[in-house]
């Protein structure tokens, strides 16, 4: 990864549209938006306070990856947002330097407010559900399931997007027939099955498990479904080494498990940290090993 870090972004040719836990999203006329992928890391709902330097132009190379095989030029799944324009293109010549290697030129669409998770193993959340009441989010599995086991089939667990600092939670299908309408949800559902066989497919001859991802999606001004946002990303799913992978452990992630796990564990004037704000302060080594914890991600799926 590089060595310099981007917490926020400050751009003045164009005005801001809002800031996520890791995107700045500027407005580029009524049709356009730049996202831009900061080098801000969030774990609980709550942003850390350091950057982990590198890590906007990492999610930004890994969702074009993604992107350009399962969009139109690739498997072609469904329509995504990304323009084809630089965007380098829209921005004064100064603001080059927060944009170059970690933005997207996307189309601006309407949000569908629901987190499309998919789960093709055990893990998380969806392990201590499944130990409560052998279900997820309303899907019921079979007995005998240990943490990490792969599932029969992927299944859809999607989750209400929450407001900035809040918690996103985790609903039912029958839940997002009741926000978007049954064709929307029904849509979002398919293709994010879709999408994540065909991912876990490539993932896997890369010996990458993804355990699970959340993908979004917006609607275009035709009410057509299009998949937007980071796709794939380690701070949107759970990447497992496959040679190290052991049914009922946790194995060792790819992605931010470990920042999750050390705030677990980090004591914060003596008392445990409740995962609300302020974050505690991320040692060097901590913000080295997750940064090499992406790049290992990104080198393994890529070359």
């Amino acid at each position: 990864m590089t060595s310099a870090a981007l917490h926020t972004s400050a751009l003045t040719s164009l005005p801001l549209l809002a800031r996520g836990k890791v995107r700045d999203n500027y407005a580029v006329g009524d049709d356009r938006i730049l996202m831009v992928a900061s080098d801000r890391i969030s774990a609980f709902d709550v942003i850390m306070g350091e950057p982990i330097p590198g890590k906007g132009a990492l999610l930004t190379k890994l969702s074009l990856f993604w992107f350009d095989r399962l969009g139109p030029k690739g498997l072609n799944i469904c329509p995504i947002h990304l323009t084809g324009d630089a965007p380098e293109s829209v921005v004064s010549p100064a603001e080059v330097p927060q944009v170059v290697d970690r933005s997207m030129l996307v189309q601006r669409l309407k949000p569908i407010p629901v987190e499309a998770v998919v789960r093709g193993y055990l893990a998380g959340s969806g392990w201590k559900a499944y130990q409560e009441s052998r279900s997820v989010c309303g899907v019921a599995l079979p007995e005998g399931l240990q943490n990490a086991s792969k599932l029969p089939e992927p299944i859809y667990t999607p989750a209400a997007k929450a407001e900035m600092g809040e918690h996103d939670e985790n609903i039912t299908f029958e839940k997002t027939v009741e926000m978007v309408g049954a064709d929307v949800a029904g849509q979002i559902r398919d293709l994010a099955i879709a999408l994540y066989k065909a991912a876990a497919d490539i993932a896997l001859k890369k010996g990458i498990i993804i355990a699970d991802t959340k993908f979004e999606f917006g609607l275009d001004k035709a009410g057509k479904v299009v998949l937007m946002d980071e796709v794939l990303t380690p701070d949107s799913s759970r990447y497992w080494p496959a040679e190290s992978y052991v049914v009922g452990e946790n194995p060792p992630s790819y992605d931010k498990q470990f920042l999750r796990d050390w705030l677990e564990a980090a004591k914060v004037s003596g008392q445990p940290w409740d995962k609300a704000p302020p974050a505690p302060r991320l040692p060097r080594e901590v913000i080295e090993k997750t940064s090499a914890k992406y790049q290992e991600a990104l080198t393994r799926l890529m070359g």
